[in-house]
């Protein structure tokens, strides 16, 4: 049987979190040569055992590789660990969670440094890393060459989902979502309050609530066609006048139950906001309006 001669790109990784070393075993595991860096290097010991090439310093790590992604604790954290290294030439992916402001900064900071650059934002946990019935994947924005050019080596821990050649975007993508998932928290929250001091088993509630969050998510794809359209009319189902008239029936629900209305406050709050403007047979779409400054 013929071997396969098919090189594997060599890949640097600076930062060995939970996270750094999950997508480090992965790399290791596919056959990518690998060299590591990390302020503690007791965590690199084990990656050492498993074949990866242990660094003392980021500027050998750096020069050790084109290719050099960076997943540390924040963005001072990439600019203090980068600030003696040698990047020009280099291909610098940034899996470091940030603001885009920060992104962008970043993109820069790395293009008069004379290196190429990625930005990334990880949706996954340390788990879901090469594992790819999981789900997980990374937003990559910034060259659009430099992503085809390590789109394979990218995606050997996880998925890579590119989204614009604006180096925030992925970091805005990022956010976006779990912006959007801590929401979801909260209505769970305020659901299992309101039974706390009943005789119902959560375990009971908690099918029925997933459940429910399942059929109910579509209805971000007809928010976004309103938002496309400008029409918050279109294919309205319950407009806002119905559903600020059903609001008290919560938050009466809530005072009964003794629990805190803190967190649907806000929503209704705005609610009652937009149906003030004369916006009754609209969808709920127009409370975004309200919210963009």
């Amino acid at each position: 049987m013929a071997k396969n001669t098919v090189e594997k790109t060599p890949v640097t990784l600076l930062g060995l979190g939970a996270m750094g070393t999950a997508l480090a075993r992965t790399w290791l595991v596919a056959g990518h040569p690998l060299t590591v860096w990390n302020r503690s290097p007791a965590r690199a010991k084990a990656l050492a055992a498993e074949g990866a090439e242990v660094a003392d310093t980021v500027t050998e790590a750096v020069a050790a590789n084109t290719l050099v992604v960076v997943c540390l604790l924040d963005d001072a954290s990439v600019a203090e660990a980068l600030a003696g290294a040698d990047l020009a030439g280099k291909d610098l992916v940034n899996l470091t969670t940030s603001t885009p402001a920060q992104a962008r900064a970043r993109a820069e900071w790395a293009r008069e440094r004379g290196a190429r650059y990625l930005d990334g934002g990880i949706m996954a946990v340390p788990p879901m890393i090469g594992v790819p019935e999981a789900g997980g994947y990374v937003f990559y924005s910034g060259s659009p060459e430099l992503f085809e050019r390590h789109r394979q080596a990218l995606g050997v821990p996880v998925g890579t989902t590119y989204v614009g050649e604006d180096a925030g975007f992925a970091a805005l993508h990022d956010v976006a979502l779990l912006s959007a998932m801590y929401g979801m928290f909260a209505g769970a929250a305020h659901a299992f309050a309101l039974i706390r001091k009943e005789d119902i088993d959560p375990a009971t509630l908690a099918p029925l609530l997933a459940d429910w969050l399942v059929a109910m998510a579509p209805s971000v794809h007809q928010t976004a066609d309103q938002l496309r359209s400008g029409d918050y009319t279109k294919g309205v189902v319950s407009n806002l006048a119905m559903q600020v008239a059903g609001t008290p029936t919560f938050l009466d629900t809530a005072a009964q139950q003794g629990v805190s209305p803190e967190l649907l406050d806000p929503y209704f709050e705005l609610m009652r906001r937009r149906l003030a403007e004369g916006s009754g047979e609209e969808d709920l779409t127009g409370v975004i309006d309200l919210l963009v400054r």
